[in-house]
């Protein structure tokens, strides 16, 4: 076997370039202080055990505004304010640029007096609750219905529950089919023992979400990004930048566990959802029952929720305005990616609009 051969030259180069990217690296980051997130004004109007209701009014000046108010239901995973990390990535900012009222639900940090809170109470108890707050805060009878990641699956559940209340539904990268191909978490977590987690931790760590979510781009998440990371905060706003994502991304709240017991089993082991058997409290969840407005908006590359996972919501509903918007990014792109900010606003606000 021939020996390894390198290029002397090449390699004193490249360790040249290491050393300055991280000489510049620890001067930059020691001009910065801790970072802060979610800029955009907004007003708490309501809350409830953990939660709390908050609105951000949109822009009064704008003519072509949709009247009714826009409620988000973000996932009980991470934080909701990856969608205003900062004023340059706030989907909540451009939306109230473009008119939008917009009303946001932060869940909070469970705590073990949360244990049994079920999807039964975030549903029927806390959605409900914030719907009602909404319709009221903004004298509306109705609210179109914004809900991302696993909130878009709940929120799903709730207008096929109360079809009544929610005038036009937008799902964004939101697992639906979660026994697709391609779903690699999904298979991941099928034939886990839900019960013995639940019964040894009583609400499930969000660090060790975390680390499952870490495992799905061992690579990537991993030694590339270490090995990345000298690039990415050579100024300033690069830095600033990395560390909010960062922020967002360890700013994970616990489960609670009667909740998170009843949506690994139900969702990603039996796909009830799918299969037309899914029951909560006493009534059951048929998606043949939404029958309002759909915009649905996935991810091209996202790893989480594959495409085919959101758009077997399609063939599922009971509504013929459906709508599909694919945008070439993963996950997290979708709400900060260049190219998603620059056209996600204004299809959602142009869409709600021609169907306020």
């Amino acid at each position: 076997m021939s020996g390894l051969k390198f290029d002397a030259e090449l390699l004193e180069t490249e360790f040249k370039e290491l050393y300055r990217q991280l000489s510049t690296c620890a001067d930059t980051l020691a001009k910065i202080s801790a970072v802060e997130v979610a800029p955009t004004q907004s007003e708490s109007i309501f809350h409830y055990d953990k939660l709390t209701l908050n609105f951000y009014p949109g822009d009064r000046s704008v003519s072509e505004r949709p009247s009714t108010p826009l409620l988000i239901c973000y996932a009980l995973v991470n934080r909701w304010y990856m969608l205003d990390l900062d004023a340059g990535r706030s989907l909540i900012q451009r939306l109230n640029a473009l008119g939008v009222d917009i009303y946001v639900i932060d869940w909070g940090y469970p705590d073990r007096t949360d244990r049994f809170t079920d999807l039964d109470d975030y549903l029927n108890d806390y959605l409900l609750s914030c719907v009602e707050q909404t319709c009221q805060h903004a004298g509306a009878e109705q609210i179109n219905l914004l809900g991302v990641c696993q909130g878009g699956t709940l929120s799903l559940c709730f207008t096929a529950l109360y079809p009544e209340r929610i005038k036009n539904l937008i799902t964004m990268v939101t697992p639906v089919d979660f026994h697709t191909a391609e779903n690699i978490l999904s298979r991941l977590v099928r034939n886990i023992d839900v019960d013995l987690a639940v019964n040894t931790f009583g609400n499930i760590p969000g660090s060790m979400l975390n680390q499952v979510f870490r495992s799905l781009s061992p690579m990537k998440l991993g030694p590339q990004k270490t090995l990345d990371l000298p690039k990415q905060l050579q100024t300033p706003e690069q830095a600033e930048a990395f560390l909010r994502m960062e922020r967002w991304i360890n700013d994970s709240p616990d489960l609670a566990g009667s909740a998170y017991r009843e949506f690994v089993q139900w969702f990603f082991q039996q796909n009830q959802l799918v299969a037309n058997q899914l029951q909560i409290g006493s009534e059951a969840v048929r998606l043949a029952d939404i029958r309002c407005p759909i915009f649905n908006i996935y991810g091209t590359q996202d790893h989480l929720v594959p495409p085919c996972a959101s758009k077997a919501l399609g063939s599922l509903v009971g509504t013929t305005d459906y709508t599909e918007q694919a945008i070439e990014a993963g996950h997290i792109g979708v709400f900060v990616g260049n190219r998603a900010r620059k056209t996600l606003p204004l299809a959602i606000s142009q869409w709600l609009y021609s169907r306020d």
